[in-house]
């Protein structure tokens, strides 16, 4: 009798997350960015990667990654040109 096995292979990937440490910040800018936190209900932790992931820009690659994925999402609807609605409203 032949015995046959079977093996699954699970590849995982692995990311390394990065750490930053920022010295010699102004006691009151650290203040403000607290109060932003709170006001968005996030952790300064969580407001701070916010704010650094928020100003790197996209490559343009993930730009027109981006605007295909909408381009997708919207199908086929009907769209009025952005022209004639600037030249309607100029009108008023």
């Amino acid at each position: 009798m032949t015995s046959r096995y079977h093996f699954d292979i699970i590849v995982r990937e692995v990311f390394i997350m990065a750490e930053v440490l920022v010295r010699d910040l102004d006691s009151a800018t650290v203040r403000k960015l607290k109060q932003q936190a709170r006001e968005n209900g996030r952790s300064l932790q969580s407001e701070l990667k916010t704010i650094i992931e928020s100003s790197v820009p996209l490559s343009m690659a993930e730009f027109r990654a981006t605007a295909e994925r909408i381009r997708r999402s919207l199908g086929k609807r009907g769209h009025s040109d952005s022209v004639d609605l600037l030249r309607e409203d100029r009108n008023r």
